[in-house]
């Protein structure tokens, strides 16, 4: 379960078990096994954990997409490279894997860059969970949204979808997704929330680069500070969360980006940001 470390700079590693390419200061992982809808294997999941751990240490990638190979985003974990070993294995093996799934989100979620997932066709399980992790998405009309953990005897309770999701689609709607294990079309999935827009399939994938991109030109520092104040948020009082954000907007403010975007203001110009 333990993939080869990744590299830096992202740019020069080459993914073994998902296709990573970078442009300029966005990255995009693409999981490219569109012959059974991209499943995931043990390999890919350590190796997505690995990318995103690697990515909080390379400066010149500003934001990811992630998304999937032939019209579709994700089916889950592979049936039978998965499915079929985990039925066998004895409860420090089962507790072994699923850590190592979970590690995946911990590293979406702690990488200081935005993720756009662009999501198409089938979005399911570990896949769904993969599309929750990111920090928003863009999906098209037929979009097949399921946590189908239900579905194959498990808890709902899997990668962090009992923390997450009712964040996006609120308690009960998320409750009713992971006791039913149903799917969530795109044009439900925009109307809870789940999908900030809906999009034509031919373009989702420009669209949510587009996004990235957009995101990669802004105040890197003032990002990576966003989200993570949108996970630690969570945790606080309203009083502990006011006085988190004054520390956070304080060091912010030391950015030279912010002192870009004054002179740039008062030049009546549009700020360039540089990272720093």
């Amino acid at each position: 379960m333990i993939a080869n470390p990744v590299t830096l700079p992202l740019s020069g590693y080459k993914a073994q078990h998902v296709r990573l390419t970078v442009e300029g200061k966005v990255a995009t992982l693409t999981l490219n096994r569109p012959d059974k809808k991209n499943p995931l294997t043990f390999e890919s999941y350590a190796e997505i954990a690995n990318i995103f751990r690697a990515a909080a240490k390379d400066k010149a990638v500003k934001a990811f997409v992630i998304t999937g190979e032939g019209g579709n985003f994700c089916s889950g974990g592979d049936v039978f490279e998965i499915i079929g070993p985990l039925v066998e294995m004895d409860t420090a093996g089962l507790l072994e894997f699923t850590r190592m799934t979970g590690e995946a989100v911990k590293a979406m979620r702690q990488c200081p860059q935005p993720i756009v997932a662009a999501i198409d066709g089938v979005c399911a399980g570990a896949g769904a969970i993969l599309a929750m992790a990111s920090d928003m998405r863009l999906g098209t009309a037929k979009a097949k949204v399921a946590f189908l953990f239900n579905r194959v005897g498990l808890a709902g309770c899997d990668m962090g979808a009992c923390a997450i999701l009712p964040r996006i689609v609120g308690q009960g709607r998320a409750s009713e997704l992971l006791y039913t294990g149903r799917v969530m079309n795109g044009e439900e999935a925009e109307r809870w929330g789940f999908f900030n827009r809906v999009v034509a399939a031919e373009v989702v994938l420009a669209e949510a680069t587009e996004l990235a991109t957009e995101l990669a030109d802004g105040p890197t520092f003032a990002h990576g500070m966003t989200k993570r104040m949108l996970e630690m948020e969570w945790a606080m009082s309203v009083e502990q969360a006011i006085e988190a954000e004054a520390v956070a907007q304080a060091l912010c403010m030391e950015t030279e980006d912010f002192a870009r975007a004054y002179r740039a203001f008062a030049a009546k110009q549009k700020p360039v940001f540089e990272g720093n």
